[in-house]
């Protein structure tokens, strides 16, 4: 298969694939293609969806049609190899895993044949990449879990999530930005609050950024968190 390739989505959207596979390569052509869009709009276009092998692009069709969406996006695409990438920030996030904080921390070290503390070692000891974001604001998948962590989702989801809720999933984990429900496995949690409609960057992490998460003691979540 030809990469990129193109794929009308609806009367008035488009993907772009620029991969088949989750990977940092790929990843690194996605946020190529998203920082030559964001920096030089296409007229007609009204939004960019980044994820983890693809852009979905919504557009007007009154303005615009798909092939000549997909003949000005040839061109752009043209121009990708030599286009440099800003430097991704870093970032940390204090989290208070396991316990009330963390409830299925105990059942992913025996499913995985692990301690509670070698889960918390292994996760806290990787930075993670933001992949994109998604499902609500301020969703962030972040990879990639190290293999030794990599856990199935909940059979059956939970009704709600507690805001801040930090979980796993096969070799994804993210933080829960807001109280929704979710399937994916809660060992900790972080006071830092991931989405708020009064900052002017309303999701705290964006696309590309790194991420690495810091254990602290339960007696310090009160004292970080955030008003």
């Amino acid at each position: 298969m030809t990469l990129p390739r193109f794929q009308p989505a609806s009367d008035r959207s488009l993907l772009v694939y620029l991969g088949e596979h989750i990977s940092l390569e790929t990843h690194h052509q996605v946020r190529k293609l998203l920082h030559l869009l964001e920096s030089q709009p296409i007229p007609g276009v009204s939004n960019l969806h980044p994820a983890y092998c693809s852009i979905l692009l919504d557009f007007d069709p009154l303005t615009l049609t798909h092939p000549e969406l997909e003949a000005t996006l040839s061109r752009y695409l043209h121009r990708m190899p030599h286009t440099p990438l800003p430097a991704p920030r870093e970032l940390e996030i204090p989290t208070c895993y396991g316990g009330e904080f963390g409830s299925d921390l105990a059942e992913v070290a025996k499913l995985q044949g692990l301690s509670p503390s070698q889960v918390i070692e292994l996760h806290s000891s990787v930075t993670y990449t933001v992949y994109f974001l998604g499902f609500v604001p301020g969703f962030a998948y972040l990879g990639e879990l190290p293999e030794a962590l990599a856990t199935p989702r909940l059979a059956t989801p939970r009704r709600s999530t507690p805001i801040g809720s930090v979980a796993i999933a096969d070799r994804q984990t993210a933080i829960y930005p807001l109280a929704t429900p979710g399937g994916w496995r809660l060992i900790g949690r972080t006071p830092i609050q991931m989405f708020r409609t009064d900052r002017t960057n309303m999701s705290l992490l964006n696309t590309g950024d790194r991420v690495r998460f810091t254990p602290f003691s339960p007696e310090r979540f009160a004292a970080l968190q955030q008003p």
